[in-house]
């Protein structure tokens, strides 16, 4: 056997284990690049003239040392899974959806106005905040699942390329929604677009953690939606079919499915985890709606989560963690150590760069590796 011969016959083994790796391998994998990638940053540092091992220290304990930074890491972890779920729903039927940050801001939108609606009409108190939460997140789920439909349909009957549509659909989202929490819905004396405040009664209770804009009942939420999408993928017919008229429309038209309906509900489907996300933001978080173009871009950063989960739901949890603990590492190493801005940036892509390269070789033995030719 050749050299040429022995290397393709090596990159082909390697491809396919990461293909068929188990979940376990996969996170071993995931542990092996992070300390890689701290390895890196640290001789980076070192050779800068920086304290590598404070700063490793300060990246752990800007996560956890203290309860408000576990409130923050667990705030910006709840945020993130719910997005990355979003997204992981549309790519497992092999739609990009990369409009879940505007499909986010209706549900936030949507979400506040009953909210403000609702409110003025129920006596004040504990159980009239309950109510006006419950409506406000199912008003969240509607819009956002209301406005996936848009560019769902528009795949499955006029055959528009959604990358393109979500995309613009969220320029439209923000201007739209901008202009009118500018004008007509903003606040008297408010000095940025924003709504009127919530009731103080309609939000959610830290209950564990003493923060204003972290409850434990949010995180329970997106745990909760993290079972219920995973066992809707895996055990429905719903699943299968989302599944099957990503990769085989072709086929799973002929198996009596039909694809064009499903594209729309698998779209709707994502955009309604996206909505649930926008409406716990200003539910859990503002306790207002504020102008979409500063809202956190959740939406965007779903995708890097999505994409180091291996598309899983139940793997948007770990990454979520991950990359929410990163959040709140950067902004306390920001602030607190002499290491300027852009080199706590490049190191915190450095790791996210490192943890997600092994997934995408593993998409790639996905895409180009025949399932007869594994070895």
């Amino acid at each position: 056997m050749s050299t040429i011969d022995r290397v393709r016959r090596n990159s082909r083994w390697l491809a396919s284990r990461l293909l068929d790796a188990s979940v376990a391998e996969r996170f071993l994998i995931a542990v092996a690049a992070i300390v890689l990638s701290l390895v890196i940053s640290s001789l980076v540092l070192v050779a800068l003239g920086h304290d590598a091992g404070l700063f490793m220290y300060s990246l752990l304990y800007g996560a956890i040392g203290t309860p408000g930074q576990v409130a923050f890491t667990l705030r910006k972890a709840t945020m993130l899974i719910l997005a990355g779920i979003a997204v992981a729903v549309a790519f497992r039927a092999n739609i990009f959806n990369i409009g879940v940050q505007g499909q986010m801001v209706v549900g936030a939108f949507t979400a506040a106005m009953v909210i403000l609606g609702v409110a003025p009409h129920l006596p004040a108190g504990g159980p009239s905040g309950v109510v006006l939460v419950l409506l406000g997140l199912l008003a969240g789920v509607a819009g956002g699942a209301a406005y996936a439909a848009i560019p769902g349909l528009m795949k499955a009957y006029a055959d528009a390329n959604e990358v393109i549509t979500t995309i613009m659909l969220n320029f439209i989202a923000t201007g739209l929604l901008f202009v009118l929490v500018d004008g007509p819905l903003k606040a008297p004396g408010a000095p940025a677009p924003r709504t009127v405040i919530f009731p103080e009664y309609a939000g959610l209770p830290s209950l564990i953690l003493d923060s204003r804009s972290f409850s434990v009942l949010g995180l329970g939420l997106a745990l909760v939606t993290v079972v219920v999408v995973y066992v809707i993928l895996t055990n429905t017919r719903f699943g299968y079919d989302l599944q099957t008229t990503g990769f085989q429309a072709a086929a799973s038209a002929f198996s009596g499915v039909k694809p064009k309906r499903t594209i729309v509900t698998t779209m709707m489907f994502s955009g309604m985890i996206a909505g649930l996300t926008g409406g716990l933001y200003v539910v859990m978080i503002v306790g207002y709606f504020q102008d979409p173009g500063v809202f956190p871009t959740f939406g965007f950063d779903g995708i890097a989560v999505s994409l180091l989960a291996a598309n899983n739901p139940l793997g948007a949890v770990p990454a979520g963690l991950l990359f929410g603990g990163l959040a709140a590492s950067g902004q306390y190493v920001d602030v607190n150590l002499a290491v300027p801005k852009e080199l706590v940036s490049g190191i915190i892509g450095l790791i996210v760069l490192f943890v997600a390269t092994p997934e995408l070789f593993r998409m790639a033995a996905d895409r180009f590796i025949p399932g007869g030719d594994r070895e």
